[in-house]
């Protein structure tokens, strides 16, 4: 009997730029203070990519290096580049277009996937489509944002959230039931009022107003935010657990995307999953946007066993939220 092919994890990679932004940096910069950061999203410091000429693409590339050393593969092998940014290099071409040439992937096609916090979850299981047909053998999926390019340092409500990072898995054939099993992926359009960039799209260009404005930078309305992530990152996840016949006790992980770490509670909590289950690192590097939850992995690797049910859960602009359930393979 031939058995059904999946989409198996087997290296998992990132990177963080070497400069720190603390609270007590941002106290310095906006009406803020340590405390009030901590005590309301979790986070002490986050990393940002500075140096002239530097964009998205440049952590990508460091990051899918090291996936590639770890595997031992060239980067002429991989299939596939599939990169999760709301933060591209440029509009066009793909950022992962611009990755493909610069590490030396010579025969992989590449795209861009704009969920912003949920795209991580969305290119993965496009990624795992991929390697169940049977038509690809190596895709790597990417989680990579540069925010502190959209995001307003004068703004004390957004500049304390978010960070900058890359991390990316690579994605392989497997005929003994690990890697990807199941995912729930879901978008409500109605929430770009509270969560989006009003200019540099086709709806509004760039101009001397937009820039005069401060319309370039990523704006958030807290609170329905806040609401609409706890229900919905909590329920979809919950809802992913039923329908797979499982209960917290099956669940040897949580990777929740790292945006607040009450939302984080609030997913734990609805799973019934002890917070010793539940990777968390949102105090060292903020809201990476569609690294964190690859970050996550990246991190805990050394602690994963093979046959771990783990479940990635994110909650984006836009809105966009998902679930993803893995038997980690590696």
């Amino acid at each position: 009997m031939i058995q059904k092919t999946t989409a198996a994890i087997t290296a998992v990679s990132g990177f963080l730029p070497e400069d720190k932004l603390t609270n007590f940096d941002l106290e310095k910069m906006v009406d803020t203070n340590d405390e009030w950061i901590r005590t309301r999203t979790g986070i002490s410091e986050r990393r940002i990519l500075k140096g002239e000429g530097l964009a998205t693409s440049d952590m990508v590339v460091p990051a899918v290096k090291l996936l590639c050393e770890k595997r031992g593969i060239s980067p002429e092998e991989i299939d596939c580049l599939i990169v999760a940014t709301v933060t591209p290099d440029m509009v066009f071409p793909a950022t992962a277009n611009i990755a493909c040439d610069k590490v030396g992937a010579k025969n992989a096609f590449g795209f861009d996937v704009s969920a912003a916090c949920s795209g991580f979850l969305y290119s993965l299981t496009l990624g795992a489509s991929m390697i169940e047909s049977g038509r690809y053998k190596k895709v790597v999926v990417c989680g990579a944002d540069k925010m502190s390019a959209i995001t307003d340092y004068t703004d004390r409500n957004t500049c304390v959230l978010f960070g900058d990072a890359a991390a990316a898995v690579l994605l392989e054939p497997n005929h003994d039931g690990y890697g990807i099993q199941d995912s729930l992926l879901k978008s409500d359009g109605s929430g770009v009022a509270y969560l989006h960039m009003k200019a540099g799209g086709s709806l509004k260009p760039a101009s001397i107003e937009t820039v005069t404005a401060k319309q370039h930078f990523a704006f958030q309305d807290g609170q329905p935010v806040f609401k609409a992530a706890v229900k919905g990152m909590a329920d979809v996840s919950a809802e992913l657990l039923e329908k797979n016949n499982l209960t917290g006790e099956d669940i040897a992980w949580l990777v929740p995307h790292q945006a607040n770490l009450r939302i984080i509670d609030a997913t734990a909590n609805r799973m019934g999953l002890s917070k010793e289950k539940v990777m968390i690192n949102i105090q060292k590097y903020g809201n990476t946007t569609a690294a964190t939850i690859p970050l996550c992995l990246w991190e805990w690797e050394n602690q994963l066993k093979k046959g771990d049910n783990i479940v990635l859960a994110a909650f984006g602009g836009g809105f966009t939220w998902g679930a993803t359930l893995v038997k980690w393979g590696s």
